[in-house]
């Protein structure tokens, strides 16, 4: 007796259904995008313990006649494609007819619908995918489909579900990428009856972003907008200091369609390279159009990924239209101030300069007390906090101070004794440095506010009044600077707004930026080995190298091959053996699976050495420079707006702008 066996049509209905339907979301994702095919702009996504027991999507969408419905719920059945010649440019989201024929052999299913030539809906009923009934009833223009008690009829897959909140999330972010792919559709997610998502469909794709993600995060993303080669790109992407420890927030859309693009993520954080942490991941909303006729979405079950006929343009796209959106960016992050009320007069005294008057923020009052004796603020950087404690308090008898500076008195402390913040307030609040400071192979001189001035501005230009001159740069604002704190940061008024610039950061991002200009200005050299440098390699990387060996040799390589070997002769100028074999070794695997080019893998190479170059050089946080060095430095950054990151992703300076600090003041 033969061993094969012919599968039932019912058996086979709950393998394929497994392909298509492993969970609530792949449920809603299926359906959503037959809602979208159908012409739909609003559409209703509701579910209930997760869709375990109840999922429902209606759409205002071009509705099925009678006749269509029963045919709908069979397997390769679909008003998408009609022949083999479809499949080479399909411009729907559905096109297998594989999908209502899977969720209705492992689930209760019901769908209304109606056409708008149609007087009456109709309503089908299915269980196990067999049809039940079919009948008459009111219904709007669109179709709405009820799924109910899903894999009831296959326990063993049912048991495989995550928890109902698990399940949920889930659903939440099929939806939401569904809104990100198309915000020309008014999307609404009700969850356990609660709103989860409501999309305006005003066909902006940053009030889907607003929907989705809100607006504190949409307010760190930059504008993104390019084209070449039949590929064009546009979106959104994060600022370098808005970047995620995950690539969860990376999202692409080909055609509309949300994918896993590996070739499109390999751009994105190639062109992040020197703007952020290499173990921090940016966000991405990007849209990438291309002829449906290049690329081939049949390849998962899922649909979630995609097989382009060339890789090589979709890269570049990418990249060359999120780089120069980083490079052209001049945003700065904000320095983040909490508004909180001010506390209470009895337990908010705080050090403050002898007889002023002062508006003090968060946990700081106004103080008028005036001593009857005023004394210059001693020195008492060396004191002790019990030293202080003890010199420092006043007698509750006679309710005046016994020093000629206030005190931030206990909260514990009823007496006014200051005892258990002592510490706190060891150090002055005008600090008189009982050194000199240490100052690198220069003569010791304090930097103090130094007003830059610069001797090519016309003294017509200059301005008037007696206000300190200062020098507008092209492309520059004025700026000032007022000083430097802890040797660290320098603090510079710009307009209406304060920057702190973190000194080494922005030192070392110049140098990079002067070193990678001079980079870019040679001409590719190549250097001669005097021992070639031999590599071992598989049979298949081998072959590898022959395909591709004209890509690798315009980068500067010298090559000879054998089955597992390859022999290097010239290496490009600029890099170490060991480093150039490590390069070598892995650009005929990136240039195969289209994740980068070259020329590009060698650049971001040479890249890192010279940021490496750039922190060592850079002036140290911590020391002490003379003014003309800072004022040079500060000088630099400010004509080269769009120098916002050092190379390693760390912010270069923090803005405080005037409307802050009054906010703080109350004013």
């Amino acid at each position: 007796m033969g061993k094969i066996n012919v599968l039932s049509f019912a058996v086979a209905n709950l393998i394929a259904a497994g392909e298509v339907v492993d969970r609530p979301a792949s449920v809603i994702k299926e359906l959503l995008e037959n809602a979208i095919d159908a012409g739909a702009t609003r559409v209703t996504v509701e579910i209930q313990r997760g869709g375990i027991t109840f999922m429902r999507v209606a759409d205002n969408g071009c509705g099925m006649s009678p006749e269509d419905l029963p045919v709908a719920i069979c397997r390769h059945a679909t008003s998408k494609i009609k022949d083999a010649a479809d499949l080479d440019g399909i411009a729907t989201l559905g096109f297998r007819g594989e999908a209502l024929a899977a969720i209705a052999s492992v689930s209760d299913l019901r769908i209304i619908t109606r056409t708008a030539d149609a007087e009456f809906g109709t309503c089908l009923s299915a269980k196990a995918g067999e049809v039940v009934e079919m009948t008459e009833q009111g219904a709007p223009v669109g179709t709405t489909v009820i799924v109910e008690n899903l894999f009831g009829n296959v326990p063993a897959r049912r048991k495989f579900l995550k928890k109902d909140v698990s399940e949920a999330i889930a659903v939440s972010t099929y939806v939401e990428k569904i809104a990100l792919s198309r915000p020309d559709i008014a999307i609404r997610l009700i969850i356990d009856g609660n709103m989860k998502l409501d999309t305006a469909g005003d066909g902006e794709l940053k009030s889907a972003m607003y929907a989705v993600f809100g607006r504190e995060f949409v307010g760190k993303m930059l504008a993104v907008k390019g084209k070449g080669e039949g590929v064009s790109v546009e979106g959104f992407i994060s600022r370098p200091d808005h970047v995620r420890p995950k690539r969860n927030y990376e999202n692409f859309f080909i055609n509309g369609r949300y994918v896993n693009c590996r070739t499109a993520a390999a751009a994105l954080e190639q062109a992040y390279v020197s703007f952020c942490p290499p173990e921090r991941f940016p966000c991405c909303v990007l849209n990438i159009t291309i002829n449906p006729a290049a690329v081939d979405v049949n390849v998962h079950p899922a649909k979630l990924e995609v097989k382009f006929s060339n890789e090589r343009p979709v890269f570049e796209a990418v990249y060359s239209a999120v780089r120069t959106a980083l490079e052209n960016d001049d945003t700065r992050p904000e320095m983040k101030l909490k508004n909180t009320a001010l506390p209470s007069a009895a337990n908010a005294f705080v050090p403050i300069e002898e007889g002023r008057k002062e508006s003090l923020s968060a946990r700081q009052i106004t103080i008028d007390h005036k001593p009857t004796k005023p004394a210059a603020p001693p020195a008492f950087s060396h004191m002790s906090a019990a030293e202080y404690a003890k010199k420092y308090t006043r007698t509750a008898d006679a309710g005046q101070f016994a020093s000629p500076l206030p005190y931030r008195r206990s909260e514990t402390d009823s007496t006014g004794t200051m005892l258990k913040e002592a510490a706190a307030y060891a150090r002055p609040l005008y600090h008189v440095p009982t050194s000199k400071p240490t100052v690198e192979a220069i003569p010791e001189k304090p930097v103090v506010e130094a007003i830059h001035e610069s001797p090519t501005i016309p003294e017509s230009q200059q301005t008037a009044n007696n206000q300190d001159p200062t020098v507008s740069l092209t492309a520059a604002p004025v700026w000032r600077i007022i000083g430097e704190a802890f040797s660290a940061y320098v603090i510079v008024e710009c307009d209406d707004k304060l920057l702190l610039i973190d000194k080494h950061a922005a030192h070392e991002r110049v140098l990079f930026e002067e070193l990678r200009a001079r980079m870019k200005e040679r001409t590719d050299t190549t250097q001669i080995l005097l021992l070639p440098l031999s590599l071992s390699v598989s049979a298949e990387d081998a072959a590898l190298f022959e395909a591709y060996r004209t890509e690798i040799e315009a980068v500067g390589f010298a090559f000879t091959l054998s089955s597992y070997t390859v022999e290097v002769s010239e290496i490009p100028e600029g890099l170490k053996p060991a480093e150039a074999g490590e390069l070598l070794l892995s650009l005929p695997v990136t240039l195969a699976e289209g994740t980068g080019d070259a020329k590009l893998a060698r650049d971001i190479l040479f890249e890192r050495a010279l940021y490496q170059g750039a922190c060592k050089a850079a002036i140290k946080a911590g020391r002490s420079y003379p003014p003309e060095y800072v004022e040079e430095l500060v000088k630099k950054l400010m004509a080269l707006p769009d120098i916002t990151v050092c190379p390693h992703g760390r912010p270069v300076a923090m803005v405080l702008s005037h409307a802050q600090i009054d906010r703080q003041f109350k004013r």
